[in-house]
């Protein structure tokens, strides 16, 4: 099966997002977000059929969103993404609201950027896709900037797209847009939800994201002035802080797992001590260590645990041994098996550190000792 074209970006281990683009666009649309993201994510930017790199035979007059959003499954199967978060513009907000509503098993979260639940109505739609089939998509591309922008801005890669796409796949996704409406579906949505708007869209004005929010449990809308309808090309800061907010649920789950392994008592600590110098490294810590790794079931907490104090033996932090021999007593090892796990150490990482790492460990077993008698 021909795939959409698309783009990937950070790390294959990292959790998965898909950028979707608007229609007469590429996934250039993203370049001033996507590899932000990318820090944190593994980012897959995609192209509509017969724009940008993907072939124009994947749809045809009479197309649906529907069958768009068959694609992306496709590609995301090709790729070995099985749950992902996703995030589109337009009619690729358009995919992600029918993902989440008939695939909700593939989304892990949503957000919807300059995008509606309808695109009032089929007529225009019908009537842009017969003018385009007719005469090609020269003269429309050029009220793109209008259609896309506040007045004096423009993205030249991205009219040129347009000017380039090809008019019977543009065509059929205008009937797509024709045909869409999910109104009626929205409170099925369960994703976490992010809206975007665009202040100065006249495309999907912010009331058609409001209908959205007003309809899906738990959503959020951020409207963001001087953004018309392609958001991440004119504000890309804006939307890449809105994006990042929501989709790095990552520092909040982090910190729910960091608790439960080190405590309460040592966490409150460590936050307490927090400046705006190390505030950033905090933060890392909740949002890489204990948000991505320790919350990966590939390997079990008790594990993590056993892995975490060979490693701390073996570069002599042994602060940092006393405090994870109390997380490994929280995830579940015995005293005994704690011993096992330095014993271990003494052979491949020497006698002198194994020494030192069992003087700490027997301080905190003593100590807990002391407390429970």
């Amino acid at each position: 099966m021909t795939l959409l074209n698309h783009l990937s970006e950070g790390p294959a281990s990292a959790p998965p997002l898909l950028l979707g683009p608007s229609l007469g666009t590429s996934y250039a649309l993203w370049d001033h977000v996507a590899p932000e993201l990318s820090t944190g994510h593994r980012v897959v930017r995609w192209d509509l059929p017969g724009h940008g790199g993907s072939a124009a035979d994947l749809i045809g007059p009479g197309a649906t969103v529907g069958d768009l959003a068959g694609l992306v499954l496709a590609l995301a199967d090709s790729l070995g993404v099985e749950r992902f978060a996703y995030a589109g513009v337009s009619l690729g907000g358009a995919v992600g609201l029918h993902l989440a509503v008939h695939h909700p098993e593939r989304i892990s979260s949503l957000a919807v950027v300059c995008s509606s639940a309808h695109f009032n109505g089929a007529k225009m739609w019908e009537e842009r896709a017969k003018a385009v089939r007719a005469e090609g998509l020269g003269k429309l591309a050029e009220g793109a900037d209008a259609r896309w922008f506040t007045p004096g801005f423009t993205v030249p890669r991205l009219v040129r797209d347009h000017r380039d796409a090809d008019p019977g796949a543009y065509a059929a996704c205008c009937d797509a847009l024709a045909a869409f409406d999910l109104r009626d579906r929205l409170g099925a949505i369960t994703a976490p939800t992010l809206l975007i708007a665009g202040r100065e869209d006249p495309a999907t004005p912010p009331a058609h994201l409001r209908e959205i929010a007003d309809a899906v449990a738990g959503a959020t809308l951020t409207e963001l002035p001087g953004a018309s309808h392609l958001a991440p090309a004119e504000r890309p800061e804006a939307v890449l802080t809105a994006l990042r907010a929501h989709f790095d649920g990552d520092a909040r789950r982090g910190m729910a797992v960091r608790r439960e392994v080190l405590g309460d008592a040592h966490v409150d600590r460590a936050q307490g001590l927090q400046t705006p110098f190390t505030a950033r490294f905090q933060d890392f810590i909740s949002r890489y260590a204990w948000g991505e790794i320790w919350t990966d079931e590939t390997l079990s907490r008790r594990e993590r645990s056993m892995i975490t104090l060979t490693a701390l033996v073996a570069h002599g932090h042994y602060e940092e041994l006393a405090m994870h021999v109390r997380a490994a007593r929280r995830n579940g090892l015995t005293p005994d098996e704690i011993g096992a796990v330095l014993l271990q150490t003494a052979v491949y990482c020497g006698v002198p550190a194994a020494n030192s790492a069992f003087a700490a460990a027997q301080r905190v077993l003593a100590e807990e000792d002391g407390a429970g008698g």
